[in-house]
C-alpha cells in the first residue's frame, strides 16, 4: 500500500505538470513542470522525502529498461540515420571535449580564486 501511495503522489504531480503544459504558453515539456513542482513541494516541506523515496529509488533502478524502446527505434531508423552518422559523431566528440575543457578551466579559476581569498584572510 505504501508503494501505491507513493506512486500515486508522483503520478499526480506529473499530471499537474501535463495540465500546466497546456495552460502556460511556453515551450517547456510537461516533465520539467512536474520536476519543478516536485522540487518546490520537497523544498517547502509540503511533501516529505519519505513520501516518495521508495518508489523514486525503484524508478531509478528500472530506468535503463526504459531506454530499450528508444534504442530499438534508432535501429529501425538506421537507413535514415546512416548518412548523418559521421557528422553527428564528430560534432558530439568536439562538443564533449569543448565542454570538458571549459569545465576544467572554470574549475581552475574558482580554485585559484578561493586559494587567493584564503591567503588574504591569513
Amino acid at each position: 500500500m505504501k508503494y501505491l501511495k507513493q506512486f500515486l503522489i508522483i503520478l499526480a504531480i506529473s499530471f499537474i505538470g501535463e495540465i500546466l503544459k497546456y495552460i502556460v504558453p511556453l515551450p517547456i515539456p510537461a516533465s520539467i513542470y512536474g520536476m519543478v513542482i516536485m522540487f518546490i513541494c520537497l523544498q517547502t516541506k509540503i511533501l516529505k522525502l519519505d513520501d516518495v523515496k521508495s518508489v523514486g529509488k525503484f524508478l531509478i533502478e528500472i530506468m535503463p529498461v526504459m531506454f530499450i524502446p528508444a534504442g530499438v527505434g534508432l535501429m529501425s531508423s538506421w537507413g535514415t540515420l546512416k548518412p548523418v552518422l559521421v557528422p553527428v559523431s564528430v560534432i558530439t566528440v568536439v562538443v564533449v571535449i569543448t565542454v570538458m575543457l571549459a569545465s576544467g578551466w572554470v574549475s581552475q579559476l574558482i580554485i585559484r580564486r578561493d586559494r587567493k581569498k584564503e591567503t588574504e584572510n591569513e
